[in-house]
């Protein structure tokens, strides 16, 4: 079974600094796309970072410059860090991985339970 968990979410003061990790299970996250959601209450789910099938990283306008995404192969686990936090990345955030063509968009075929992010001013 495909298994996705997200940890490392909580609270933050604004500029502060947080790293998210999605570990994986039953697929390797090496050849496959893994991306980076959130979703605000009453906002639609929205793109943050992803790693194409071909290992190309991806990053929302918002978060460019400030979020970094990463893998350690080794341990089959994908890393969001996030950096200069605002109160508008209050979220809660989701990691998603699959084959998929676009991968910026929400049509991963498998998902995480995802992780509060919270971000204070």
């Amino acid at each position: 079974q495909v298994q996705l968990v997200e940890a490392g979410g909580g609270l933050v003061q604004s500029g502060g600094s947080l790293t998210l990790s999605c570990a994986a299970s039953g697929h390797t996250v090496s050849t496959v796309a893994t991306g980076w959601f959130r979703q605000a209450p009453g906002k639609e789910r929205e793109f943050v970072a992803a790693f194409s099938v071909s290992g190309i990283r991806f990053y929302a306008a918002s978060v460019k410059g400030r979020f970094t995404i990463s893998r350690d192969n080794a341990k089959n686990t994908v890393y969001l860090q996030m950096n200069s936090l605002k109160p508008e990345d209050t979220a809660i955030y989701y990691c998603a991985a699959g084959i998929v063509g676009d991968p910026s968009r929400s049509e991963y075929p498998y998902w995480g339970q995802g992780t509060q992010v919270t971000v204070s001013s």
